[in-house]
């Protein structure tokens, strides 16, 4: 046979794709192509896949001409997942080995023939399981990662050479790495949070209907400790978010050998010299995830908020309306999922000193102004909730005062308030009051006639997106309280917590 095919798998975004691998041996001067729009690790293949074959005992048909396409050719593809399947479909043409015909392989070869890890082993998985590809090729150390994908035969081999031996169909023996269960991310606990009642109850609303939360203190006083207890709050992440979460995270790289599913909601806090390409992410022939889209299920924190160049904030603006990230290039168009709850930090000026009376403040109105200037006014008007921090006093410090509620008692309580909403929400596609569009918000999910009136006397000072957000706010509030619907008292405190008592318009 001079001719043979199989199958392999590159990542676009965060999606799998089939690619078909043919390779033909011909007449003509020796030697070996890859044709298909490959990259440069791509390109290289020929080279480490030679070396592989020789360095297994196996014959190189060093008299033939090699032409190696790649379908579909249109597609950029990179990285040296593609190794294994080149190898065995030269292999195949040579006639050393039966042809692969529904079977993926998944692998970097490496120059003694032995298998490495690559990245985006489980949209691999996924990708296969979409086309009814039921048998996967993966190294033997990704093995738990494929098997997360149901009803699919995962078959690890360590080295090229085991692969062969398995198209032959004989037994090869290649130990298993153990499954982890979870992504044991230890999450630290409320209960450390000493004071700020008020800070920890927006904390709390903002896990129960998915709302985004900005604090503005001074330094010390707690902001990114509350930050890092949300995800604490936020409810584990069912199957389908799971998988999905879990896909992002392998094509990340970020996935150790043998991990499960990732069950926790992620939490990621960029450092504030992050460019906009890192946030949001990015690339010249093919997208890369940023921090938005590895946040995607969870939490993302930008911590000295002020600190980040503007532009970079308000890129964030997009994915906060409508949970995604559109990354056009001349070559390819790519949408990222990015459904997360930001939580803004930031201090009130550069010597952080500018709460209450301002009075230890050393920094100008100017100064201050142009700090807080980062912060533009559509990317605020997109935060729900806006909380102003004051510092502790000692007798709330005092670790011989009772421990404040943990972090599993406030979390009980944030699942029963997203199952009354999930309830209300069951002929939608929501489950979050923060999910739901404002226009069906305010048409099945309206207030009563006297909250009503004390929203219509606010509204003037608020866009028309920031009422739908206090009505967001309000129907959470009441999960919280066990209302059936807002009341007055609930409007009051979404109001209340959507001013942040006034000094978000005074910073």
């Amino acid at each position: 046979m001079t001719l043979a095919r199989a199958k392999g798998v590159v990542v676009t975004g965060v999606e799998g794709l089939v690619v078909d691998i043919e390779a033909y041996l011909s007449q003509g001067l020796p030697g070996m192509a890859i044709v298909g729009l490959p990259d440069t690790a791509v390109g290289e293949a020929r080279d480490r896949v030679r070396a592989a074959i020789l360095n297994s005992q196996l014959s190189w048909p060093s008299e033939r001409r090699i032409t190696v396409g790649l379908s579909p050719a249109s597609v950029h593809k990179r990285g040296a997942a593609l190794d294994l399947g080149i190898a065995l479909a030269i292999l195949a043409a040579h006639g050393q080995v039966p042809e692969l015909p529904n079977v993926i392989a998944v692998g970097e070869l490496a120059l003694d023939g032995s298998v490495r890890p690559v990245r985006g082993v489980l949209v691999a998985a996924l990708a296969a399981h979409r086309l009814g590809i039921s048998t996967l090729l993966v190294p033997h150390t990704q093995v738990g990662e494929a098997k997360l994908v149901p009803d699919m035969k995962v078959i690890g081999v360590a080295s090229l050479m085991d692969a062969v031996m398995w198209l032959r169909g004989e037994d090869i023996d290649v130990p298993e790495p153990p499954i982890v269960v979870g992504n044991k991310v230890a999450i630290p606990d409320l209960v450390d949070v000493r004071g700020q009642a008020a800070a920890r109850h927006a904390l709390e609303i903002a896990a129960a209907g998915g709302h985004h939360i900005a604090f503005l203190g001074s330094p010390g006083v707690g902001k990114t400790m509350l930050a890092e207890r949300l995800p604490g709050l936020l409810p584990k992440l069912d199957d389908e978010l799971a998988v999905e979460v879990t896909a992002i995270h392998s094509v990340a790289g970020l996935l150790g050998p043998g991990q499960g599913l990732i069950r926790t909601a992620p939490f990621q806090a960029p450092h504030h010299t992050a460019t906009t390409a890192a946030l949001i992410g990015g690339g010249s022939h093919t997208a890369r995830v940023g921090m938005v889209t590895l946040a995607h299920g969870g939490v993302l924190c930008l911590d000295e908020a002020a600190e980040f160049d503007r532009a970079v904030l308000d890129s964030l603006r997009q994915p906060l309306e409508s949970g995604v990230v559109s990354i056009a290039r001349a070559g390819f168009h790519t949408v990222l999922p990015a459904r997360f709850q930001l939580v803004l930090a930031a201090n009130p000026c550069p010597c952080g000193k500018f709460v209450g009376s301002g009075a230890d403040c050393s920094c100008s109105s100017q100064v201050r102004r142009r700090y807080f200037s980062r912060l533009s006014g559509p990317l605020l008007d997109r935060i729900d909730l806006r909380v102003t921090l004051d510092r502790p006093t000692l007798a709330e410090l005092d670790s011989q005062t009772a421990e404040p509620e943990n972090t599993a008692v406030v979390a009980q309580r944030i699942l029963v308030a997203r199952e009354r909403a999930a309830k209300r929400f069951m002929d939608y596609p929501w489950s979050v009051n923060a999910q739901i569009p404002g226009p069906i918000m305010r048409r099945h999910f309206g207030l009563t006639s006297e909250a009503n009136n004390l929203l219509s006397r606010d509204v003037a000072g608020l866009s028309a997106r920031g009422a739908d957000r206090v009505l967001r706010v309000a129907w959470t509030i009441a999960d919280l309280r066990g209302h059936d619907f807002p009341t007055i008292s609930d409007v009051a405190a979404a109001l209340t917590h959507r001013d942040g008592n006034g000094s978000w318009q005074a910073a």
